[in-house]
């Protein structure tokens, strides 16, 4: 058993764990404690408060058992033991924040490069099989999007995928939306015109994290679809202009969409958010939705643009895109606050009908969250 040391009379707590020393504060841990007068056996929940702890919190005494770490906190002389690998898993004494822009260990940036090994998987087996599923949502996660084959080419087959890891997320245009051209167009996406590459719904508060096109349709030649790695902008843009990447974090855009009548969706956001800790959280990228920029001062506003400019030029950079053609029974999914979407022009006559829907993140990951678990 690793040496145990209480630190600042019992105020925390030091402990070699894997072979790698952490400190936890009392507090911390008294409040993570997780007996069942805690935590609600079944719910996981937890069943006090805060100020149920006394502020004078410390560890008393901290030593090895064979059930974990065993501590007893005074004043109240509660004893709890604590599972040494679930104290590694959410260990927080760790160096201090990297470079703003960082993403997780569990997130891979791409570019034009994975049209070599796109991530896709069937659908029956997706729908059949725990582990193709675990896979295919895997992907996701990590390239912020996956492709499937063997989708029913029906009417409403988008909300058919979702329903394998989540909900659709009904919105003004539907529980699904078809993808057509129309003749008075409420969108630009309903026409034959080509698509710069776009996250989707930026007016909206929260957009919505997915979105699923799956196509019923397709005889005419172009219109290929277009992905571009948002993530990978925004650290292409850090390098290149650490200014630039700091202003457009820092100052919030403005979006708006008041294409139908009696709809007037509003949203103040930054184009490339930051977490506290310089975490890469979400892109937001959309000049057809693009309002006046009213949130960056006026010394900052032609450095504002100035960078503006340089992401758009680095979202139409061929080096960055992957693109391919959809065919009937093809479905594509794209985390919408990471990927950007686009299309080429369509070139021909001939129909073309792709049909999506939106669903949101944490569904996705909840459900591949409990995948892995059930598999380890």
């Amino acid at each position: 058993m690793s040496p145990l040391q209480l630190l600042d009379a019992g105020a925390a707590l030091q402990v070699t764990l894997a072979g790698e020393v952490h400190r936890f504060h009392a507090i911390w841990l008294r409040d993570n404690a997780q007996d069942a007068q805690t935590r609600g056996p079944g719910h996981g929940q937890r069943l006090i408060t805060l100020r149920d702890i006394p502020p004078e919190t410390h560890i008393a005494e901290a030593a090895w058992s064979e059930a974990g770490l065993h501590l007893r906190f005074e004043p109240e002389g509660k004893r709890v033991t604590f599972d040494p690998a679930w104290l590694l898993a959410r260990a927080y004494d760790a160096p201090s924040p990297q470079t703003p822009g960082w993403t997780a260990e569990a997130i891979t940036r791409w570019d034009s490069r994975l049209a070599d090994h796109l991530p896709v998987e069937d659908f029956h087996a997706v729908a059949q099989d725990k582990a193709a599923r675990r896979r295919w949502l895997r992907a996701i996660a990590r390239y912020g999007f996956a492709r499937l084959t063997g989708v029913p080419t029906t009417d409403g087959a988008p909300t058919e995928v979702a329903r394998l890891f989540g909900y659709v997320r009904e919105t003004n245009y539907g529980r699904v939306f078809d993808v057509r051209a129309e003749v008075n167009p409420n969108n630009l996406a309903y026409t034959n015109l080509g698509l710069q590459a776009h996250t989707d719904d930026p007016y909206r508060d929260q957009a919505p994290g997915l979105q699923m096109l799956a196509c019923l349709a397709n005889t005419v030649q172009g219109g290929d679809s277009l992905l571009i790695d948002g993530f990978m902008v925004a650290e292409r843009l850090r390098q290149q202009s650490p200014q630039g990447f700091a202003l457009l974090a820092r100052h919030c855009a403005r979006f708006e969409y008041t294409g139908t009548a009696g709809v007037r969706l509003r949203a103040k956001r930054p184009m490339i958010e930051l977490g506290p800790d310089g975490e890469l959280i979400a892109i937001r990228f959309n000049n057809r939705a693009a309002a006046a920029f009213t949130d960056v001062p006026y010394e900052d506003m032609a450095a504002y643009y100035a960078a503006y400019r340089q992401m758009a030029e680095l979202i139409e950079d061929p080096a960055l895109a992957v693109t391919f053609k959809l065919e009937p029974g093809e479905l594509f999914i794209v985390d919408n606050l990471r990927v950007l979407h686009g299309r080429l022009p369509i070139t021909s006559s001939g129909q073309r009908w792709l049909q999506g829907c939106y669903a949101d993140r944490d569904s996705l990951l909840s459900t591949l969250a409990a995948l892995e678990e059930e598999a380890a």
